[in-house]
């Protein structure tokens, strides 16, 4: 049986180096293997035409570009586009295509599963399987036709980056990096419930925008909706936000869910206010897509518009995310769940 080989995409220049100094290239061809994959998207490493041939075929022999086409995908009258990547034998991976206007977004991955259990999310429900490789998460916005449309990407997909934070850390240095994409940092966003370790380290290893998961400003509410509240409050959380300054380039916004009679009531608001007086950030407010045997329902764009006001009103900038491919299992984790039942002979 032949040895797989090893993908070079996902690998940093250092890396790229250490592989092209073992196989006796000179120094330079790092730079030109890198060229290749992140300027020229390369499918095979033939197409690297200005290394030698010598060199293309001690390449070859163990390594190769080690990118994966999307195995299905769904596409919704709004133009929003869902892709399903394989990960292994019977896991999938989501990954979201969203147009605006002028903004093209791409929502991924980090893991497959999730070990935060969020009552609200359908990834949750599919327990955690393992991490993303820095492979697996580039592959996503390297193989989709729409990779030379994008403006913006979105770490708000399957997973919990901070969770994963080595191989999110790898990818955001390609994307960001004069050697890689040679994108601002601007146009990246990392959403997290706010793991303590992760999220001090990417404040401080990273320039990318953050976005943290609250739902509720309540703290006991907040433990029943998302069980990561016990190990590390929204208060803490909040504490370290207060230690950098986000007045500059970098953006920091809340997420919240907003779902009838639970979270959609002024009072929430009023407590949202308190809660983030002294910090420069927003609040999205999000419509909640209904998921299978979670008893949380949405609210009518009314309520949410008067808690958007209320918030905009006391000094905290608020808007409500528009709803995109509510045809197509537009709740997170939703078509790669029905796809590993399907492989089992399960379903939904």
């Amino acid at each position: 049986m032949e040895t797989p080989k090893t993908a070079l995409l996902g690998r940093t220049l250092d890396e790229v180096q250490q592989i092209a100094k073992n196989l006796g290239m000179p120094k330079f061809a790092a730079k030109q293997i890198t060229a290749w994959l992140y300027d020229k998207k390369v499918a095979t490493i033939d197409e690297m035409t200005n290394l030698s041939l010598k060199h293309r075929e001690a390449l070859k022999n163990g390594y190769e570009v080690g990118a994966s086409a999307p195995v299905e995908e769904m596409r919704s009258a709004d133009g929003t586009v869902k892709y399903l990547f394989r990960v292994g034998n019977r896991n999938f991976i989501e990954t979201v295509y969203i147009p605006d206007a002028d903004r093209a977004t791409l929502c991924v991955s980090s893991q497959v599963g999730c070990k935060m259990n969020c009552k609200f999310c359908m990834t949750g429900k599919q327990g955690f399987t393992g991490n993303l490789t820095a492979n697996q998460i580039l592959n996503q916005i390297y193989s989709i036709p729409e990779r030379d449309k994008l403006t913006n990407i979105v770490f708000m997909g399957m997973g919990e980056p901070f969770d994963n934070l080595d191989e999110v850390l790898k990818v955001l240095e390609i994307l960001t990096s004069e050697y890689g994409y040679g994108w601002s940092p601007k146009r990246i966003t990392v959403s997290s419930v706010g793991l303590k370790k992760g999220l001090e380290r990417f404040l401080n290893e990273s320039e990318c925008h953050l976005a943290i998961s609250m739902h509720t400003p309540i703290p006991s509410q907040r433990r029943e909706l998302m069980p990561a509240e016990k190990a590390f409050s929204i208060a803490d959380i909040i504490d370290v936000l207060h230690r950098y300054d986000f007045s500059k380039q970098r953006r920091l916004s809340f997420e919240y869910i907003v779902f009838k009679g639970v979270n959609d009531s002024l009072v929430y608001a009023k407590e949202i206010v308190k809660l983030l007086r002294g910090i420069e950030c927003r609040v999205n407010l999000i419509r909640f897509h209904t998921i299978p045997h979670v008893d949380l329902e949405g609210v009518d764009m009314d309520s949410m518009i008067a808690f958007r006001d209320y918030l905009t009103q006391h000094g905290v900038f608020a808007t409500i995310r528009a709803s995109r491919g509510e045809d197509i299992f537009a709740a997170c984790g939703m078509l790669s769940t029905a796809e590993q039942q399907k492989e089992k002979g399960v379903t939904l």
